[in-house]
């Protein structure tokens, strides 16, 4: 039987269509049968290719490849993380921590992939739920990070934190991340937070420019319960991956835990995190010997 493989693209990104279609006509000349995410599809054709819902996919799929950039990946991995359908990144955005096949060499690396010629790698998310009068009102999954925040025009939010039962502080500040270590080279890294390995067991909570400088970025047990209560602010809202939200009240609770779910990425054989990291916060580059003596 012939295995499925799904595409996802970004929506309206110049000549995600014409990419998708080489894609799908490289999967069925190799045996393949190649179908396109219903979300994609509202703005891309692609002939004699099905359409699936994302729930389909994650039932009939043997892999998912996500053409775009971060965000693409973000939404799509959230869907599937329930299915454990290994998801392959083609980088057609800016940054792509996360989507590190590059679009000129996309055909032969997939090839080499889909052939088991491959680097696999398997992350953890983080489910939270939003607690009011004793009831949960919202949950939501987050690859990258919860954000707890305040409002554009108004002043600081103040915080209860607890782990594990346990008080950790109250805080006054612009707001509080709790990453993944996926997240943490995203808005955790420019709050000041730690990058942390995937490999890592780790949950890393950075406040957003925190009335007390001491409090600091830490990172506790991805086997811990965070639990954060609203005290004070206005216009204080939760979300998750930049892509839910939720508004809070005074007195709301988020609940907050590494979920039981994973997500599998299949990366080119030899591929090296620390590679991605030189070449996304460009470590590499750094004046010449000549430029250092002057």
């Amino acid at each position: 039987m012939s295995k499925t493989i799904a595409l996802v693209g970004k929506q309206n990104a110049s000549g995600i269509q014409e990419s998708l279609a080489v894609i799908a006509d490289f999967l069925t000349s190799a045996g393949y049968v190649a179908v396109l995410e219903a979300e994609t599809a509202q703005n891309i054709y692609i002939n004699s290719v099905e359409i699936m819902t994302a729930a389909d996919i994650g039932l009939y799929a043997d892999a998912a490849i996500v053409l775009g950039g971060d965000g693409t990946m973000l939404g799509i991995a959230r869907q599937l993380a329930p299915y454990s359908v290994p998801l392959i990144g083609i980088n057609q955005g800016r940054l792509g921590f996360m989507t590190d096949i590059p679009l000129d060499r996309m055909i032969p690396v997939l090839a080499d992939i889909l052939a088991g010629e491959c680097d696999s790698e398997r992350r953890s998310l983080l489910e939270g739920e939003v607690i009011r009068d004793e009831q949960v009102v919202f949950f939501g999954l987050a690859f990258n990070d919860v954000v707890v925040s305040r409002g554009a025009g108004s002043g600081m939010v103040e915080l209860k934190v607890n782990v594990n039962a346990h008080f950790m502080y109250n805080q006054r500040s612009d707001g509080l991340i709790v990453a993944t270590p996926t997240g943490s080279t995203a808005y955790a890294l420019s709050a000041g937070g730690p990058l942390l390995h995937p490999n890592l067991g780790g949950i890393v909570l950075v406040p957003i420019a925190p009335h007390a400088l001491s409090n600091r970025p830490i990172v506790v047990s991805d086997s811990s319960e965070i639990i954060i209560e609203i005290i004070g602010g206005r216009d204080i809202s939760v979300n998750f991956d930049m892509q839910t939200f939720a508004t809070m009240q005074h007195g709301d609770r988020i609940v907050i835990k590494r979920s039981k779910h994973t997500i599998t990425f299949m990366h080119p054989e030899g591929w090296s995190y620390y590679d991605t990291l030189r070449e996304k916060l460009h470590w590499n580059e750094y004046p010449s010997v000549e430029g250092r003596l002057k």
